[in-house]
């Protein structure tokens, strides 16, 4: 079976579009690849405005969409990564994934970065494991 077989592109309408040559997530099986979400509003593609819990809020928001057009949820992502321009707002996602995920929670790393795509302070990709 060839590569471009076994890999399926994952489309949600109603999330932000990519700004750039690649996918809003790819599923291979039953394992999806998430590609990073900022905080836009998928109808002006533009930043959101508000602090940095409503851009995260928002970043969550987008994931949950993709998840859904590839037929999971939240509840199935099983590794994250955040990217933040700022780590002291690290407390903040985690105040935001309380609200959002429940045990087990999924593993997670967080980097600090000089700048994000955009201007955006934050971004998040995403793996889910769907059964």
């Amino acid at each position: 079976m060839s590569q471009i077989n076994r890999k399926k592109m994952i489309h949600a309408a109603n999330a932000p579009q990519s700004i750039g040559m690649y996918s809003q997530a790819v599923a291979v099986g039953k394992t999806v690849y998430i590609s990073g979400q900022l905080a836009f509003d998928p109808e002006t593609m533009q930043l959101i405005e508000g602090d940095i819990h409503a851009q995260i809020k928002q970043v969550f928001k987008n994931l949950s969409v993709v998840c859904r057009a590839a037929g999971g949820t939240l509840d199935d992502i099983v590794k994250l990564n955040v990217y933040l321009t700022n780590l002291v707002h690290f407390p903040v996602v985690n105040e935001v994934m309380a609200e959002l995920f429940s045990l087990p929670y999924p593993a997670r790393a967080a980097i600090g970065v000089a700048a994000l795509p955009k201007g955006a302070e934050i971004e998040i990709d995403a793996i889910m494991s769907l059964e």
